[in-house]
């Protein structure tokens, strides 16, 4: 196309922006290449913090309750994990609430040591840090005495009988 004939909406084509590949991790072998999207990144290193014991749940605890809702509609299993990928290499952010009273600094080591061996393992990726972020602690008592609450509030209410 000439750029002298082009209309005022179209770009000609030596200028027209590229548009962004998917946020993805590609490894090209002899006979052909492998893509692995971000998000699958994303939910390794989310199954592999999960299965560490004390952690309650990923994410922080105040949206945790929209996260809830959330992840039963969208299937949303990544809240409390970044990453950032650059080429064969990805640095991990995880934000984590903790049980209590398991040792925080152990918990966040053993955190570390489950997604590297996952990562490097399942995806490829040497991992170049991962950061933990204890955003909260889970009393167990506070669910006992929360469910106490409820089924006493429920037992509370009026009968009506016709």
């Amino acid at each position: 196309m000439d750029p002298s004939t082009a209309s005022p909406n179209t770009v000609p084509p030596a200028v027209a922006p590229t548009a962004e590949p998917a946020a993805e991790s590609a490894s090209v072998t002899g006979s052909g290449r492998t893509i692995i999207n971000d998000s699958v990144v994303v939910k390794v290193i989310d199954l592999a913090a999960r299965d560490v014991a004390g952690v309650h749940a990923l994410g922080t605890s105040g949206p945790r309750a929209l996260g809830a809702i959330r992840e039963v509609i969208a299937r949303e299993e990544s809240r409390g994990v970044t990453v950032r990928i650059e080429d064969d290499q990805v640095g991990v952010d995880v934000s984590i609430v903790a049980e209590h009273p398991v040792p925080l600094p152990r918990m966040a080591a053993e955190i570390r040591s489950a997604v590297i061996a996952a990562v490097e393992e399942l995806v490829g990726l040497h991992v170049t840090e991962v950061n933990v972020s204890v955003t909260d602690l889970h009393l167990p008592d506070a669910d006992a005495q929360a469910d106490a609450q409820a089924d006493v509030e429920h037992s509370e209410r009026p009968v009506r009988r016709s």
